[in-house]
């Protein structure tokens, strides 16, 4: 069973940083692509950046430049370092484990972490 445990959201305001972290359980970590989705009340969950166990990374266009992920293999940990935060970043943050294929979808979610953006 894996477990995806994320942690580091909380109240910035626009301008400011957070960085979100994502603890994994299991040993399949270092083989599989992970990233992190977003939902915003009354919107869809969208992709924010994934990266691949060859640490190539994808973004979406909203956070590019602003945004970085990046993972730990030993520690079983992948990040999301957030900078410029805008009021329309605030949402749940979810950590997710992709599966096997090149563009497969993902086979795991974490809870969620908060992260709300105002001033």
């Amino acid at each position: 069973q894996v477990q995806l445990v994320e942690s580091g959201g909380g109240l910035v305001q626009p301008g400011g940083s957070l960085r979100l972290s994502c603890v994994a359980s299991g040993s399949m970590f270092r083989i599989r692509t992970m990233g992190w989705y977003r939902q915003a009340p009354g919107k869809q969950r969208e992709l924010v950046a994934r990266i691949s166990p060859g640490e190539i990374t994808n973004y979406a266009d909203s956070v590019k430049g602003r945004f970085t992920i990046s993972r730990d293999n030993a520690k079983n940990t992948v990040y999301l370092q957030m900078n410029s935060l805008k009021p329309e970043d605030t949402a749940v943050y979810y950590c997710t484990r992709f599966g096997g294929g090149i563009w497969a979808p993902p086979d795991y979610w974490g809870q969620g972490t908060q992260v709300t953006v105002s001033s």
